[in-house]
């Protein structure tokens, strides 16, 4: 982890997001309509699995320092795996290897957003924090 100020609010914030994201992962779907299979809601459904593993790769790449990225990454994988094989589990919600592969490509542009301009980004939000509100 990098030298945070508060290390112990964002490893407490680190934890709920993934739980947060397992409990939306499994819940039942209750926003999706017995009609909702077509093509639109499959992209949707993609975009949702994409845009929420790209900001789990950003929260995560802002607390560890670039030589741990694979290692975030990598952990990153093996939850949406794990998603997948408890969505499996539940006579309710579908495992998909297109879900898995979704969530890979939001890491990969998660990752390649921190290593472009985000990475470390918790370090520069303490740092305004502190200085606005002292």
């Amino acid at each position: 982890m990098l030298h945070l100020k508060y290390p112990g609010r964002w490893k407490l914030a680190g934890v709920f997001l993934p739980l947060i994201v397992l409990g939306a992962a499994l819940a039942p779907a209750f926003w999706a309509l017995p009609d909702d299979s077509g093509p639109d809601w499959i992209a949707m459904d993609k975009l949702l699995h994409g845009l929420t593993f790209a900001m789990l790769a950003l929260w995560y790449t802002g607390q560890y320092a670039r030589g741990s990225y694979w290692l975030i990454a990598l952990g990153l994988i093996v939850y949406g795996g794990l998603i997948e094989v408890f969505q499996s589990w539940l006579p309710y919600r579908t495992a998909e290897s297109g879900d898995l592969t979704a969530d890979v490509v939001g890491i990969v542009f998660g990752m390649t957003i921190a290593l472009l301009a985000t990475g470390g980004w918790s370090l520069r939000a303490e740092e305004w924090l502190i200085n606005r509100f002292g």
